[in-house]
């Protein structure tokens, strides 16, 4: 499976400490081993899935998308939920 980052998803991730990494290493594992355990959005976000998860005690979401024919996993975002879904739109 080939697993692609948007800019938006790296500048994130550098941000975060150690034991945040570790939590969200975790998680991507899961999402190769099952892509389909994140929840399928519609309508202005159709094609895209959400997988909350506990980081570091805190809820945190991660926004991917599944090209299936292609075996494609590509990370798009990753924060809070405080305007998670509004900044997902304007991608």
């Amino acid at each position: 499976m080939q697993i692609l980052q948007t800019n938006r998803f790296k500048k994130t991730v550098k941000k975060l400490d150690s034991n945040q990494k570790k939590d969200l290493d975790k998680v991507v594992k899961e999402l190769i081993k099952n892509p389909t355990i994140g929840e399928a959005k519609k309508g202005d976000l159709s094609g895209i899935r959400v997988y909350k998860f506990k980081m570091n005690k805190q809820l945190a979401l991660l926004a991917y998308m599944f090209e299936e024919e292609k075996v494609i996993l590509t990370l798009l975002a990753l924060d809070s939920h405080q305007n998670f879904y509004r900044d997902l739109k304007g991608k």
